[in-house]
């Protein structure tokens, strides 16, 4: 099992026996670092990545909102492609953060491949 990237901090999550491990068998890693991961950055894979980092400039307006899940719904089709995932859903609410600022706060629901439903919250600032 890989070891958990907390989505929040993005930094590996310890506990008191070490590094903490993915709860969701390395799917909520996948999550993380296809959506995080700018499309065609990484070199071992080009298809692997996201969009999303586009609208960080981006106004909060309507269309941002479905940009922004159209973006997630591309960067994790992989997962249903390759099995390790049945299905996978997104929705989007536009949020106010404590300075202000707005994001976008990503609800993905997960039907892995055993038929579990899963669900992750993914935050993409917007201006």
């Amino acid at each position: 099992m890989d070891t958990y990237i907390d989505p929040t901090t993005a930094a590996y999550k310890a506990t008191s026996d070490g590094l903490a491990r993915d709860p969701a068998g390395g799917l909520a890693n996948a999550i993380y670092l296809r959506l995080m991961t700018p499309l065609g950055s990484y070199w071992a894979a080009p298809l692997l990545g996201s969009r999303l980092h586009e609208l960080q400039r981006a106004k909060a307006v309507s269309n941002v909102g479905l940009l922004a899940k159209q973006y997630a719904q591309h960067a994790l089709a992989e997962l249903v492609t390759d099995g390790r995932a049945q299905s996978i859903e997104v929705d989007i609410a536009v949020k106010v953060m404590d300075d202000a600022s707005k994001s976008l706060a990503m609800q993905i629901t997960v039907v892995d491949a055993t038929g579990q439903r899963r669900t992750f919250t993914h935050v993409v600032r917007v201006a």
